[in-house]
């Protein structure tokens, strides 16, 4: 609603400033505002710019939709016409009301000879008009003034731009509510390949509590039913606060530990205060989840490391894990949360961030390097 309410005053202001544009940069302008009642040829301008701001709209919101996006260019381009001259008739019309045949016979227009203003004062001096024509003689009866070429001119020019500037608004709008249609159907794709492949490891860490008889598989559960809960009402979202998205971590981050035990050396820290920030949900997790995933190991040791560091604006986020053999079968789709995670940050973050992956041999590191908005 408010950028709704925005975008009308940025419009009604837009056309202000367009009703004023002769009068700015004119050195008479504020003359010219002034006899504005009284000066046909002013009330003419003031309308010719009036009628190119209808004639926009209209091109804006029926036309262009109507025949321009529907590839019907033969009738946008009559139909534009046909506006342009319906414009050209009203002004011909207003036009000739402003003028009057006089008594000596001259047709004089307002402009010419303004009528006595309102509460204005006789003049002492003598009148310049022409001399009464003799008894009997009748007044000349001549044409009204009509539009010259350079009234003509004008009016063309205005409705050209006004024509113009209406395809280029609307061909841009249009182009980028495609691009962001386009942005939402892939983060849906993204989205919906994060949430199973994440599932699927969880139920995988819990299966293997189950099979040992841990009494912390009845704790795992839970957790994994406020993940759950997390990932449908949150990961919806555009955003959400930081400060629950690094809980979400903590608590994956402890259903691990609960399924590793002493098996694996975990470090994991968080510096700085997330309190009024905002993220991208399902972001950092794919990150520590691959660490999880291929740097655990029954038969070696295993070290990851988690660091997480805020400051201002700016989130940097390491992780870390050593390189072991893995013996899952999950291992076999590998780098779909990775993928996907990239894919995501080029897409919400194409300027504010910096992603270094480090892959070698025998370890693999990832520094994320964050501005959040």
């Amino acid at each position: 609603m408010n950028k709704r309410i925005s975008t009308s005053l940025l419009h009604i202001l837009g056309c202000l400033i367009f009703l004023a544009l002769p009068y700015l940069f004119a050195e008479d302008g504020f003359a010219r505002l002034a006899d504005l009642p009284y000066d046909a040829h002013e009330r003419r301008n003031v309308l010719s710019y009036l009628l190119t701001i209808v004639f926009f709209y209209t091109n804006y919101f029926i036309l262009i939709p109507r025949f321009f996006f529907r590839k019907q260019y033969g009738l946008y381009g009559l139909t534009a016409l046909g506006c342009f001259l319906l414009i050209e008739s009203m002004l011909v019309i207003v036009n000739r009301q402003g003028t009057s045949p006089t008594p000596t016979g001259y047709y004089t227009p307002y402009r010419d000879n303004p009528p006595p203003r309102p509460m204005e004062a006789p003049s002492p001096f003598p009148s310049m008009r022409p001399p009464l024509p003799p008894p009997g003689s009748r007044p000349s009866q001549q044409t009204p003034r009509r539009p010259g070429p350079s009234e003509l001119n004008q009016t063309f020019f205005l409705t050209m731009a006004g024509f113009l500037m209406a395809i280029v608004i609307r061909v841009n709008t249009r182009w980028q509510e495609t691009e962001r249609e386009k942005i939402q159907t892939e983060l849906s794709y993204l989205k919906a390949q994060i949430n199973p492949h994440f599932l699927f490891n969880t139920l995988n860490s819990i299966y293997s509590l189950a099979i040992v008889e841990s009494p912390q598989t009845a704790d795992a559960i839970v957790k994994l039913s406020s993940f759950l809960r997390y990932v449908i009402q949150e990961s919806q979202k555009e955003q959400v606060s930081l400060q629950n998205e690094l809980a979400y971590i903590d608590q994956y981050i402890a259903l691990q530990k609960l399924r590793l035990g002493d098996t694996v050396h975990i470090d994991y820290t968080v510096e700085g205060r997330a309190n009024g920030k905002q993220i991208v949900p399902l972001l950092l997790i794919s990150f520590i989840e691959n660490a999880f995933k291929y740097g655990v190991s029954p038969e070696e040791h295993s070290t990851i490391t988690v660091a997480i560091t805020i400051q201002d604006s700016e989130l940097t986020c390491h992780v870390f894990n050593k390189k072991v053999r893995v013996f899952q079968p999950t291992a076999v789709a590998s780098g779909i949360g990775l993928s996907n995670t990239k894919a995501r940050l080029q897409l919400l973050y194409p300027d504010r961030h910096q992603l270094v992956i480090h892959d070698t041999s025998t370890t693999f590191t990832v520094d994320l390097s964050l501005t959040l908005a």
